[in-house]
């Protein structure tokens, strides 16, 4: 019987899992290329199948889908030579779209503990908005609460923002 390292099975390992990843992506673009994720290009997020499991499922996919499909495009900037402006600007929609999602999530979820989750996440990230407006000199626009289920969730208003510091405040970046 041949004595394999653990380096040789391990690198054997990694290789196999490569090449097993780039096989299933590469089957999955031919057979049906516009249903792939991009990030820039142009084309659309799209979810892997076209139709839910579920009937009831589909109304919070597409909604899901355009909150991501508006993220994206209107991530994409043009480069001001300002890099405070330019963050801004791209992070505005980035947190604008996870306030969409949530409340897709609000509208359509059943679960109690995400549907608080989904709560917070659309009072700070109009917070963190806020926030980053008012750092580069931008006007807030006029408070307005959030149309959702059952309730509704009431906008922040700049005094009741919490300091950056604060381990709620930007929590979904803080990169420990």
């Amino acid at each position: 019987m041949i004595a394999l390292s653990r380096s040789f099975v391990r690198k054997r390992v990694i290789s196999l899992a490569t090449t097993a990843t780039v096989a299933a992506t590469s089957f999955v673009l031919a057979q049906n290329p516009s249903k792939a994720y991009h990030a820039r290009g142009g084309m659309p997020v799209q979810y892997v199948a076209d139709h839910a499991d579920s009937a009831d499922e589909q109304p919070f996919l597409s909604e899901n889908d355009a909150a991501m499909n508006t993220m994206m495009a209107d991530m994409t900037i043009k480069p001001t030579g300002d890099v405070d402006r330019d963050f801004v600007a791209m992070m505005v929609p980035h947190h604008q779209g996870a306030i969409d999602m949530a409340k897709a999530v609000l509208r359509y979820g059943h679960n109690e503990q995400l549907r608080r989750l989904a709560q917070e996440i659309v009072v700070t990230q109009q917070q963190e908005i806020a926030a980053m407006r008012l750092a580069v000199g931008e006007a807030l626009p006029p408070s307005v609460a959030a149309p959702t289920q059952p309730g509704t969730v009431p906008a922040p208003q700049p005094d009741a923002m919490p300091p950056m510091h604060s381990p709620d405040a930007m929590s979904h970046h803080h990169v420990q």
